[in-house]
C-alpha cells in the first residue's frame, strides 16, 4: 500500500467512506460549577437514545452522529444536534466547551450515570472505573472521529493490489496500518488541534503540578503546551499496555492476556489514540475475530471552544487526509515504535510550545517544526498526485506549525491570562449557547422539516413529558 498503488484509483473513490462524530461534553451552572442535575428528561432514555446520552457522569453528555457518507455531512449533523442540547438544557445551564473540566465539588457528589435493566452492566463499569482511576480524572472529555472507507474503494484496491484475500482481510490490514501510523504520528494532531491549557483547583492535583501558572480565580495553566488532555495526567492506564497491532489475532490475543493479567477489566478499557472497531461493539473482541474490523475511532481531538460546535471543518478535513496519508506512509522498522510513540505524545501535550523541546523519531532527536513540516509537505504531494484539492486546509495546517501563536492552545493562553481560566470559558460557552438559540429559533421551514427526525430523536423525552 503505497502513493503509486493508490494513484490508481479515483480521487471520488478514495475520499468516499463512511463518517462519524461523538463528542462529550460537561454540563455547566452558568457560574462555572457542574451542574448536579440528572440527564435532562427532555433528551428521553439515555440508554435507548442514539443520538444523546450521557458518557460516565449524568452530568457528561455524549453527542453521537450516525454514521454518513460524507464528512460535511457528518459535521451538519454534529453542529445541528449540539444546538439542540444546547437549546433544550435549562435557562441557567450550558455546555462546557472545554475538555479539562470545570469547577467540580467533592468526588463523592459527582453522579455517575444511571442505568437500570439491560443498561446496568454500563452502571456498573462506570462504577469500577471510578474506583480504579478515580471519579474527577472521568470528567475529562473530548472528540472521536469515526471513519471507514467505502467497501467499493477498498475492493478497487485490493484489484490494483493484485492481493488475493477477501474484502475483510484487506480491510483488517488496511486499519491496523493506519492505526500503526497514527500512534507513531499522533503527535502531530495532538499539536494541531490540541486547546486544554488550564485547570481549576478542583481537579487534578497531577495536573496542577505540570502547569507553571495561576490566575487570580483559583485556576492554574500552562505557558508551554497545548493539550493537558492528552498529557501524562490524562486519562490513561494506570500502566503502558502495548499490544502488538502487526495481525488481528496477535492484537486480540494481547488483550486478552491484560484482562486475564487484571491490567484491564474488559477489552474497552484499553485507552489509546486510535481504536479498531468491530461490528458488535458490546462482543468486541469475538466480533472482531469473527467479523473483522469495520471501522476506526480517532480519539485525540479536544474540544475547540472557539466555535459553537466544539470542533472545526479544517480540522475534521485535515484528518481525513491525515488517515489516507497513515494507509500510504511507509513504516519505520523501529523496534520500540509505541514506547517512543507514547513520549511524543505526552511531550508534544506538555512542552510543545517550549524552543528547547525535541521529539524521537527512530531514536533520534528532532525539532516539532521540523518533523510536522516534513510531514504536512509530504501530504501536500500526495494531494497533487491523487488530484485532493485541499490545499486551503493544509496551508491553514502548515501555518500553525511555522507560528505557533495561531494555534487554539497559544490563542487560548492570551484569554487566560486576561480573563482567568473559568471566566474565559463561561464566556465562551455561554455565546456559544446563545449562537444555537439564535439558529435554532431562526431555521427556515424547510430546513426544519429536512431535519426534523434528527430533532425528534434527540428530544425524545418531549413524547414523556
Amino acid at each position: 500500500m503505497d502513493l503509486v498503488d493508490l494513484s490508481r484509483c479515483s480521487t471520488k473513490d478514495i475520499m468516499a467512506g463512511h463518517f462519524g462524530i461523538e463528542w462529550e461534553s460537561l454540563r455547566a451552572k452558568a457560574d462555572g460549577n457542574l451542574s448536579l442535575t440528572p440527564h435532562p428528561k427532555v433528551f428521553g432514555d439515555k440508554f435507548k437514545n442514539p443520538l444523546i446520552t450521557t458518557d460516565f457522569s449524568e452530568s457528561q453528555i455524549e453527542i453521537i452522529t450516525p454514521a454518513v457518507d460524507s464528512l460535511d455531512e457528518a459535521f451538519d449533523t454534529f453542529v445541528l444536534l449540539a444546538d439542540v442540547v444546547n437549546y433544550a438544557l435549562e435557562e441557567d445551564e450550558c455546555l462546557w466547551f472545554q475538555s479539562i473540566p470545570c469547577i467540580l465539588p467533592y468526588w463523592d457528589r459527582i453522579p455517575i450515570a444511571q442505568y437500570s435493566g439491560e443498561g446496568e452492566s454500563s452502571q456498573k463499569y462506570r462504577e469500577g472505573l471510578a474506583k480504579k482511576y478515580g471519579v474527577k480524572k472521568q470528567m475529562i472529555s473530548g472528540v472521536h472521529f469515526n471513519f471507514s472507507f467505502s467497501d467499493d474503494f477498498l475492493n478497487k484496491f485490493k484489484e490494483v493490489l493484485n492481493l488475493d484475500m477477501s474484502l475483510q482481510e484487506f480491510k483488517n490490514e488496511v486499519y491496523l496500518k493506519i492505526a500503526r501510523n497514527y500512534l507513531r504520528y499522533s503527535w502531530l494532531i495532538i499539536y494541531l488541534t490540541g486547546c486544554s491549557i488550564g485547570s481549576h483547583n478542583t481537579f487534578s492535583n497531577e495536573c496542577i503540578h505540570l502547569m507553571d501558572a495561576k490566575d487570580d480565580f483559583g485556576s492554574f495553566y500552562s505557558t508551554k503546551g497545548p493539550s493537558f488532555r492528552n498529557s501524562s495526567c490524562g486519562y490513561k492506564n494506570l500502566k503502558d499496555l502495548y499490544p502488538s497491532y502487526a495481525s488481528l489475532d496477535e492484537f486480540t490475543s494481547d488483550i486478552e492476556k491484560f484482562i486475564e493479567n487484571g491490567d484491564l477489566s474488559e477489552a474497552k478499557e484499553l485507552y489509546t489514540q486510535i481504536r479498531l472497531k468491530p461490528k458488535n461493539p458490546k462482543d468486541l473482541l469475538n466480533s472482531l475475530k469473527e467479523d473483522g474490523i469495520q471501522y476506526i475511532e480517532v480519539r485525540t481531538l479536544d474540544i475547540n471552544p472557539f466555535y459553537q460546535c466544539g470542533l472545526v471543518r479544517h480540522d475534521m478535513n485535515f484528518l481525513h487526509l491525515f488517515l489516507i496519508y497513515m494507509m500510504v506512509k511507509r513504516e519505520s522498522d523501529y523496534v520500540d515504535w509505541q514506547k517512543e510513540a507514547k513520549i511524543n505524545e505526552e511531550a508534544t501535550a506538555e512542552r510543545a510550545y517550549t524552543d528547547s523541546m525535541r521529539l524521537l523519531k527512530d531514536g533520534e532527536e528532532v525539532t516539532l517544526k521540523s518533523w510536522a513540516s516534513d510531514i504536512i509537505n509530504e501530504m501536500y504531494g500526495m494531494c497533487e498526485v491523487l488530484g485532493i484539492d485541499e490545499g486551503h486546509t493544509l496551508k491553514l495546517m502548515h501555518d500553525r506549525v511555522s507560528n505557533p501563536d495561531l494555534t487554539y492552545g497559544k490563542r487560548m493562553l492570551k484569554l487566560i491570562e486576561r480573563d482567568g481560566y473559568i471566566n474565559t470559558h463561561m464566556t465562551l460557552s455561554k455565546n456559544n449557547k446563545i449562537n444555537s438559540i439564535n439558529r435554532m429559533e431562526n431555521m427556515d421551514s424547510d430546513e426544519l422539516e429536512s431535519l426534523q427526525e434528527y430533532i425528534e430523536i434527540a428530544l425524545s423525552g418531549l413524547m414523556c413529558m
